[in-house]
């Protein structure tokens, strides 16, 4: 299809301000008589406070507050879920700390060292509390019990066991599955927790106003969603709550809630009655979200045809000490396991349980990559098993287009109406030689190659022809200039993958205008309509949906307009572009001599009294396509030193239309990279004694990857297939959370291939690789 700006590579519109550090980003943010904050943090797992002597800190000058001084008010950082699935268990400030590092006062002063000192000398008593660190111990009846209740929308619910939630489901009759099996494969795998590691901490300004409301400027991915909560937890009307959309450095899924430090800086300010600036330190943020950890038993049952006919998976998830997102967390992990493989008959019991760490929040893919290590892994197993070749397994068995599909879960069901599962495969295969591809035993000598295969998806939103457990819809408004400009307000966050680009680009390419005559206006939650969040991979399905369904509104007043000017049926007009004017115009259609400008129709529409062109509206996709990859991996093993370099990767995704090929294309390359983190490096876990980070912070024994682990950019081939998704704007899916979700299970898998061990537990080591070889394995281990 030719497009006039769709799939064109343009300037991005916020390019210039960043490249010259112009664009404002939360942490610089500086309004009159500010104060600056800081938090003290717990230095035990798990204690009852006793007493906290700020008389120091306050003689200091500083402004203080302790659990005494606000709201005891509970509540759940994340609000995307509806209320009566959403388990509640957060106060701003605890009387009873859960975890090393959890806030449990607060300092404001006017200068961040005055703050750092007056911090130091706030005195604590604590009643330090026997602590449970490992999950499966922490369900045992002798563990000791982080709540004995939680809320679950308004209701009391006690917690037995340190059981958070659990989603137990079945389809069909798995065991008749099992039985009707040539073949029955089990095994068990580990996914660890890991930080973020997003480029920006996270900061809050808090201004308190006049009218006794408050304006906040801080990191987030839902303006609209920190508006709320803050209005519950002070009881503040949302008319007196704005908040400001900014630029955010970079998420991951770190601010998919209204992080923890945003309430205890409103509070700061409201007693200091002056602006607060609040800060977290990288230390902080280390202490304050991680990856959710997994562990995952699958088995599955396999006829000798290559047909998979029954699944039973297992999932127990240490979400911590704290609930942000658990419950949902299951159900999606359920429908990434239920919507891989035609399973026929299968099982999936997840549990999700409290302990004395770090609390798990989203992490681009929300608990895909965990689910998809362990069936991508498993598919592998299972073909050398039974003497498949891993693609054709894949390509019998794959969920595609006309089948059913979960979404995010069994509440969200929808059928697949484009896949490019089956073309990424095979030109996958065709570029990196899998037909040439040697098992492990015909290796020999020092470093050997091997090359891995894995597939997944992501959903495009949580939308579903019936609304689900997650909230699911965006608003825009758009407005036609007088000179023939456009003004868009959108509510919607941009992560830095460009959505704000994307929704420039299906404006424009609505209305006929040039991009350039297009801009994103800056806005707040008083100027736009609700936006759930940019997460689930929604930001260009949902958001720009949502921008093409006003930009519809808008072309229908502006023709309606237009036809009076130009007597003429509305149904007999069109839009076009008009390049050696550079100005859009409404012509008869068949016959531009009888036209006119949109601008003169926007300025007489003025002169007239008729009215601004503009349209602010909502709009809930009714599907969450899956967007597909496919990850080709290269890797080198040194079997003396156990380091395994990635020499070459194929990256395949369908995304539909692509909106933006050059930023899509960056999205797989820096997934690559991260994939690479999570399944070669990255490990936050916890001394099991003291509940404390065995890593020691953000740069010791912390590693992630570099440009040096990354292959040359020479040898990383991107591929787009060829799809079109009929619900999406002009055709577009996401790509965000799925260009990453498939990385770890190709890289373990090539590491099978190269030296005939498989590794069930990430990340996959040196120490761990040469303890496998030391241990003379031959075959998986």
């Amino acid at each position: 299809m030719d497009f006039q700006v769709i799939g064109k590579v343009l300037p991005r519109k916020d390019g210039i301000a960043k490249v010259c550090g112009k664009e404002p980003f939360a942490s610089d943010i500086v309004v009159p008589h500010m104060l600056y904050a800081v938090t003290l943090r717990s230095e035990h797992a798990h204690a009852e406070i006793i007493k906290i002597d700020t008389s120091e800190a306050e003689s200091m000058g500083a402004v203080c507050i302790t659990p005494t001084e606000v709201p005891d008010f509970t509540y759940n950082e994340r609000t995307v879920s509806i209320p009566e699935k959403t388990f509640c268990d957060r106060k701003v400030l605890p009387r009873r700390v859960r975890h090393v590092g959890e806030a449990i006062a607060a300092v404001a002063a006017e200068t961040e060292e005055l703050a750092f000192r007056a911090m130091q000398a706030i005195k604590v008593e604590y009643n330090v509390l026997p602590s449970v660190l490992d999950p499966e111990e922490a369900m045992q009846p002798e563990a000791a019990s982080l709540y004995d209740e939680i809320l679950l929308g308004k209701q009391q619910l006690k917690v037995k066991n340190n059981v958070a939630c659990e989603r137990n489901i079945v389809i069909g009759d798995p065991e008749a599955g099992f039985a009707a099996a040539d073949y029955i494969v089990e095994r068990d795998y580990d996914l660890p927790r890991i930080y973020h590691h997003q480029m920006e901490t996270k900061t809050v300004v808090c201004q308190p106003e006049a009218n006794g409301g408050i304006t906040i400027w801080t990191t987030t991915q839902t303006i609209h969603n920190v508006r709320q909560l803050l209005g519950q937890i002070f009881e503040l009307p949302l008319s007196k709550i704005n908040v400001k959309k900014l630029s955010i450095g970079g998420s991951f899924g770190s601010s998919i809630q209204m992080n923890s430090m945003i309430p205890i800086c409103v509070a700061l300010a409201l007693k200091a009655r002056c602006p607060v600036k609040l800060v977290s330190s990288r230390e902080d943020d280390i202490h304050d979200h991680v990856k959710f950890p997994a562990r995952i038993k699958l088995k599955v049952g396999v006829t000798k045809d290559a047909k998979i006919v029954a699944a039973d998976m297992r999932v127990l998830v240490d979400i911590g000490a704290h609930q942000i997102n658990s419950y949902p967390l299951l159900g999606c992990m359920s429908g990434w396991y239920a919507s891989l493989y035609k399973w026929q008959d299968f099982r999936f019991d997840g549990t999700a349980v409290y302990t004395n760490k770090v609390p798990g929040c989203a992490m681009q893919g929300y608990g895909n990559p965990e689910v998809n290590f362990a069936v991508e892994s498993h598919m592998d197993v299972i073909a050398n098993e039974c003497g498949f070749d891993p693609i054709e397994f894949r390509l019998k068995n794959y969920v595609g287009i006309g089948d059913e599909f979960w979404g995010q879960g069994p509440t969200v069901k929808s059928i697949i109406k484009s896949c490019g599962v089956e073309e990424m495969l095979t030109v996958g295969a065709e570029k990196i030689g899998w037909s040439e591809r040697r098992s492990s035993q015909a290796k020999t000598g020092r470093y050997r190659k091997g090359v891995g295969i894995a597939r997944g998806f992501h959903t495009s939103g949580t939308g579903g022809p019936k609304p689900g457990e997650v909230i699911d819809y965006s608003s825009a408004t758009i407005k036609i200039n007088e000179d023939g400009t456009v003004d868009v307000l959108s509510p919607v966050m941009d992560l830095g993958g460009g959505t704000g680009e994307a929704t420039v680009k299906v404006v424009a390419e609505l209305l006929k205008v040039p991009y350039d005559k297009v801009e994103l206006a800056i806005v707040d939650t008083r100027t736009t309509g609700y936006d759930v969040n940019t997460h689930a991979t929604r930001g260009v399905y949902c958001g720009c949906g949502a921008a093409l369904h006003v930009a519809k509104q808008v072309k229908i007043k502006l023709l309606e307009f237009a036809s009076r000017i130009l007597e003429e049926n509305p149904d007999d007009l069109d839009l076009s572009y008009e390049p050696e004017d550079n100005k859009t115009i409404i012509h008869v259609k068949r016959f531009k001599q009888k036209q006119i400008s949109i601008g003169e129709v926007a300025k007489l529409a003025q002169i007239y009294s008729w009215g601004t062109i503009a349209v602010s509206d909502s709009y809930r996709q009714r599907n969450c396509p899956p967007c597909f990859v496919a990850h080709f991996i290269e890797v080198e093993v040194d079997t003396w030193t156990g380091i395994v370099k990635v020499p070459r990767a194929i990256l395949l995704a369908d995304s539909g239309t692509p909106i933006n090929p050059d930023m899509l294309e960056g999205q797989l390359i820096g997934s690559l990279s991260r994939g690479l983190g999570y399944a070669a490096y990255e490990s936050t876990e916890n001394d099991l004694e003291t509940g404390k980070l065995l890593c020691g912070g953000f740069i010791t024994d912390n590693k992630i990857p570099t440009s040096c682990e990354m292959p040359l950019m020479d040898n990383i081939q991107v591929y787009f297939a060829h799809t079109y998704e009929p619900t999406g704007p002009f055709g577009a899916k996401g790509i965000g959370e799925a260009a990453l979700n498939s990385v770890a299970a190709a890289y373990a898998n090539a590491i099978y291939n190269a030296i005939g061990i498989r590794f069930y537990q990430t990340p996959i080591t040196p120490e761990r690789i040469l303890q496998a070889l030391e241990g003379g394995a031959s075959v998986e281990n």
